[in-house]
């Protein structure tokens, strides 16, 4: 495509150039045959009720003698053109092309609007250097077009140059064009870009519009930029560019990100004063954002008073109503929220039958799920993948995993493709009730698939490799996962090594230890608690006094099951008194930290009617345990 635009194109005249339209904005770009610079090429377009109307009437302009003018078929073109049936003019196009009917410059930006709408900018190219072998201009309309089409192919780099080609050849970008460059370029994340062209926008003659603000505005909320967006809307008041719904929305969603409720109420109350309505998207925002952090009751308010104004909720609203609910794990109340909807003739989706079966789900009425599953068919609604992990994590959960396996095996033959989410929950449960053999065979058949593991299947594999013995395995599938493209995370090097700790393989397990560092991943506290505790059970209490120094060092605390081992070591007879005093001094600043979170922890939680008694009794045990090592320590230091 680069190559085309290197052609020689004319610097267009002041008669010829032909700005886009009157900008109805990016998100509207109007196609290049509504453009006013094309008004010498046709008249109005043709009307007819159906395609099939206007296929038929092409074919009898196609077999007429003599055959219509191109000028006439592009009126027909024109009409194909805006209900979207864009394949179908392709078609039409080429069979113009086989009966001789010659295409015009107006044809073939007809042409390139279609491709770009298909996603073909290769060949909306094509096109392009057609109409400059015809000898003919293209304008300013199908370079937006072309820069539309590889925005939306997210090739934003290719677009910006043929932007700077297009101005470097004398044409005059408009709003349309610099909009969708903006959008583009918001779209990809690059917000910071799409600034600095809206600056470039104000420096020449074109203005920016509503909509291009708003799609600034949109992006930074979406980047929790929310006091830049208010910015750009203030210097949008201030220039008289009147904010619209859209421009509202986005800020109340920015606002609902941040939790911002007061803040949220003040932008809405300003809305009904500036006579824009909150719609049922403004309504869904808020109540989403509410249910999200727990506010379902502040949530039903906003609901009731959306209806009181005439907004009604659609099912959207009510999916988020129920899952605020299922959150809280009131799935009781989620169902009455799904009966008001159903009964106000607001039909249910695929996302409220999956909210429900999650929230059974996550209480464990596994049962309940499957029927609401059961009763998804009845309704012709197609369960998704969703649908499946989630009964398929419910099942494994409360130990139906043969069930689980069959719902595996029921979602494959009903077509529907299991993702990485359903591969490592059966993997992980698989693993968890010793069915390696069944595991290793799921990694095969996922490798074999279009998806590739990642690190957390693998991961869940080596636990399981480990836990039933199988070290030498495990260590050959860990060695060859960089041959794989992936690099192990923390917790893949804390079960390997877990495992060669329980071996009694020290010297490996420290090597992979210093490994770690240098392969970019920092061991956290488990890793040293793992590795603190094979040396403690190897009676190695110099390498022991090493790590738990290191381990202070980097903020990290021993864990009670280590701190058990520490107080066996301290307790042998055998072991050098000095030794046994560093080895407490360093125990000692571990200890008072563990002794005051524990009390911390007992004055939280013991007043609480929600604790249970066994919660008691294992605090009461930790803090006894707590005041026997300090008794310990004591007894160490003075001797």
């Amino acid at each position: 495509m680069v190559a085309i635009m290197k052609r020689k194109i004319r610097r267009p005249s002041s008669s010829s150039s032909s700005p886009l339209g009157s900008g109805t904005g990016m998100l509207s770009l109007p196609p290049p045959f509504l453009s006013s610079s094309h008004n010498t090429f046709h008249s109005k377009p043709l009307h007819f009720n159906t395609l099939d109307e206007a296929l038929s009437t092409f074919n009898r302009m196609l077999h007429k003698q003599p055959p219509p003018s191109t000028v006439d078929f592009n009126r027909l073109l024109t009409s194909i053109a805006k209900t979207k049936h864009h394949s179908t003019l392709l078609s039409l196009s080429r069979q113009m092309d086989s009966f001789g009917i010659p295409p015009d410059v107006y044809t073939l930006a007809i042409v390139i609007n279609s491709l770009c709408h298909l996603n073909r900018v290769d060949f909306a190219f094509s096109a392009l250097a057609k109409i400059l072998k015809l000898g003919h201009q293209p304008d300013a309309t199908t370079f937006t077009t072309l820069i539309r089409g590889l925005c939306v192919e997210g090739k934003i780099g290719e677009a910006l140059h043929l932007f700077d080609k297009m101005i470097g050849e004398g044409f005059q970008p408009n709003v349309v064009t610099y909009g969708t460059l903006i959008n583009g370029l918001c779209k990809v994340g690059n917000t910071s870009a799409a600034i600095r062209l809206l600056r470039s926008m104000e420096q020449g003659n074109c203005q920016p519009n509503v909509v291009v603000f708003s799609t600034l505005i949109d992006s930074l909320c979406k980047d929790r930029q929310v006091t830049e967006a208010f910015n750009i809307f203030s210097e949008m008041i201030t220039k008289g560019i009147s904010p619209n719904i859209v421009t509202y929305n986005s800020l109340i969603h920015g606002l609902c990100k941040l939790c911002e409720w007061k803040h949220v109420t003040t932008l809405m109350n300003e809305m009904v004063d500036s006579k824009i309505m909150p719609d049922v998207f403004t309504l869904n925002t808020v109540v989403d954002a509410l249910c999200k952090e727990g506010m379902v009751a502040e949530a039903h308010d906003v609901v009731d008073m959306m209806i009181h104004r005439g907004v009604e909720p659609n099912v959207v609203t009510y999916n988020a109503l129920m899952d605020g609910h299922c959150l809280r794990n009131e799935v009781d109340v989620a169902v009455k929220v799904f009966d008001t909807m159903v009964h106000k003739d607001c039909v249910a989706n695929v996302i409220s039958y999956n909210t429900l079966i999650n929230g059974y789900c996550k209480i464990q009425s596994v049962d309940k799920a499957m029927y609401l599953f059961e009763e998804m068919s009845r309704q012709e609604l197609t369960p998704n993948t969703v649908t499946y992990n989630t009964l398929i994590h419910g099942l494994c959960h409360v130990g139906r995993l043969q069930d689980a396996i069959s719902l595996f095996h029921e979602m494959v033959a009903r077509g529907q493709i299991p993702d990485l989410v359903t591969y490592r929950t059966l993997s992980d449960y698989l693993c968890k009730n010793r069915h390696l053999d069944k595991a290793m065979a799921l990694l095969k058949a996922i490798e074999g698939s279009n998806w590739d593991p990642d690190i957390q299947i693998y991961t869940t594999i080596l636990d399981g490799m480990c836990r039933a013995g199988e070290l030498e395995d495990a260590r050959d599938l860990f060695s060859n996962l960089s041959s794989k493209g992936l690099q192990p995370n923390v917790w893949t090097y804390n079960i390997m090594i877990h495992g060669l700790c329980k071996q009694g393989l020290l010297a490996e397990a420290s090597k992979l230890f210093s490994e770690m560092n240098k392969n970019g991943c920092s061991p956290n506290d488990c890793t040293y608690n793992l590795i603190t505790r094979g040396f403690l059970r190897n009676n190695e209490a110099l390498r022991t006094i090493e790590l738990l120094e290191e381990m202070l060092a980097r903020g990290f605390s021993v864990d009670v099951s280590t701190t058990t081992l520490l107080v066996g070591m301290l307790s042998d007879d055998g072991l050098d008194q000095s030794v046994k005093q560093i080895l407490c001094k360093i125990v000692i600043l571990y200890e008072r930290n563990l002794g005051e979170t524990l009390l911390f922890q007992f004055w939280m939680e013991a007043p609480s009617e929600k604790l249970m008694v066994t919660e008691c009794e294992e605090l009461s045990m930790k803090l006894t345990f707590h005041e026997e090592l300090q008794v310990l320590l004591n007894t160490v230091m003075m001797a």
